[in-house]
């Protein structure tokens, strides 16, 4: 897709950087706000879902194996298996990730004034983003600890805040439902969520769906089966397993 955008310099660095942007032409003007070069230029740019897609391939944060499928720890079969912490031994993802993740915030809930994580793999991906947004953090356990103050929030959650909720994976939704239900507990409002991926199980959209939770993935299942695809990492004839496993997973048996 062509597309034709006017960029402060100090934009075009971090867009040319992340989202691999082809330069075809530069033209003048000042930036108003760090006094350089305004560039106006012609790009080439894949969607950014696609980009994180190809880039987690590449690092092997996500597995697809539909012939010889994992074990989660919830005891399902599953021919995919996703570690967003790989994401943070590489620094040119994980600054991608870490824009992405603050532009939706912003796009999605501009009246944001504070961030919660709600797992523990979400933390780093949530204070990255609160850095760079220059607002407060906070952490949520999925229950009280059982010692010490005996906190289900970690942090100073103030009463009356407008929160936006960090996940790095969302599969049943139990995560980021048990974490609005504590920051709603303690007087705050929840503005939705962010997540860097979704697997979106129809089970799970229903859940967050009742529990009035707004999710916004920076990249979904069916965008990494369709990355995965196009560069050859699994065969399309795989396609149908990978799909009829979305569909119900705690039931889905492989094929022999």
């Amino acid at each position: 897709m062509l597309q034709y955008f006017r960029l402060g310099i100090c934009f075009f660095i971090v867009w040319d950087v992340n989202l691999q942007f082809k330069v075809e032409t530069a033209a003048d003007g000042d930036c108003p706000c760090c006094c350089l070069r305004l560039h106006e230029i012609h790009v080439i740019m894949k969607k950014s879902d696609r980009i994180l897609a190809d880039k987690l391939l590449e690092i092997s944060a996500v597995k697809l194996q539909p012939e010889l499928p994992f074990v989660w720890g919830s005891g399902w079969n599953s021919p995919i298996y996703n570690d967003n912490r790989r994401i943070l031994s590489y620094p040119d993802v994980r600054n991608y990730v870490k824009v992405e993740l603050a532009k939706t915030v912003l796009e999605c809930y501009p009246e944001v004034n504070t961030l919660a994580a709600v797992s523990v793999a979400a933390i780093p991906f949530g204070t990255m983003v609160a850095d760079v947004l220059g607002i407060p953090f906070v952490y949520i356990r999925s229950t009280p600890k059982d010692h010490g103050l005996e906190n289900q929030i970690e942090g100073d959650l103030q009463v009356g805040r407008k929160v936006v909720m960090i996940e790095d994976i969302v599969a049943t939704g139990g995560g980021s439902i048990r974490g609005a239900e504590a920051i709603r507990f303690n007087a705050c409002d929840v503005l939705g969520g962010v997540c860097v991926f979704d697997y979106e199980f129809p089970a799970a959209v229903k859940r967050l769906r009742d529990a009035n939770i707004e999710m916004h993935p920076l990249c979904t299942y069916d965008t990494l089966v369709e990355a995965a695809i196009e560069v050859k990492y699994i065969h399309p004839s795989q396609e149908g397993t990978l799909k009829n496993w979305r569909k119900d997973p705690a039931n889905w048996v492989p094929e022999n």
